[in-house]
C-alpha cells in the first residue's frame, strides 16, 4: 500500500506548508488512497485498483505528452493524468500540491502592477519589431503567394 501505513484504512497526513495555520479545502484530507473502503480492505483488490489507476493515468499522461508538439491542450491533459494518479499515490499528490502552489505564486506575481507594465512594454516592443520585419519583407518581395508563382 502507498498510504504510509500498514494498517488498512489509515492514511499519512502531510503538514500544512502555507505557514498561515489555515487548512484549505483538499489539504485537510490526508495523503493516500482515495479508493472505496471495501477495496482498501482487501490487499489483492487494492493492488489491482492501484495498477488500474496507474495504467489509466499513464495513458492520459502519454496522450498529453504526444499533444505537446501537436495541436491540443498537452499540459492540461498531463496535469489531468497527474490528478488521476493523485487519487491513489502520495507522490502524485505532493507533485500536484507543489505545482498548484507554484502556479498560484506565478499568478500573483503576474498581477503585480510593475510586472504587468513590464510585460505590456515588452509585448509592444516585440509586436513593433515583428511589424517592421514584415513590412521590410513585403516592401522587398511584395505579396506573391507560392501557389501563384509561374515557372520562369
Amino acid at each position: 500500500m502507498n498510504t504510509g501505513s500498514n494498517e488498512p484504512g489509515e492514511v499519512a497526513v502531510a503538514s500544512n506548508e502555507t505557514g498561515t495555520g489555515e487548512v484549505h479545502g483538499e489539504q485537510d484530507r490526508g495523503l493516500g488512497s482515495r479508493a472505496p473502503e471495501f477495496i482498501k480492505a482487501r490487499r489483492a483488490l487494492h493492488l489491482s485498483w492501484q495498477v488500474g489507476v496507474f495504467i489509466i493515468g499513464l495513458a492520459v499522461v502519454v496522450t498529453g505528452i504526444i499533444m505537446l508538439p501537436l495541436p491540443g491542450p498537452g499540459w492540461v491533459v498531463i496535469f489531468g493524468g497527474m490528478a488521476i494518479w493523485a487519487t491513489e499515490f502520495v507522490w502524485a499528490q505532493l507533485v500536484l500540491r507543489w505545482t498548484k502552489r507554484k502556479v498560484t505564486e506565478a499568478a500573483q506575481r503576474a498581477l503585480d502592477p510593475k510586472v504587468r507594465r513590464r510585460n505590456i512594454i515588452l509585448t509592444s516592443i516585440g509586436l513593433v519589431i515583428v511589424g517592421v520585419l514584415a513590412g521590410i519583407y513585403l516592401w522587398k518581395f511584395g505579396i506573391t503567394m507560392p501557389w501563384k508563382i509561374k515557372d520562369q
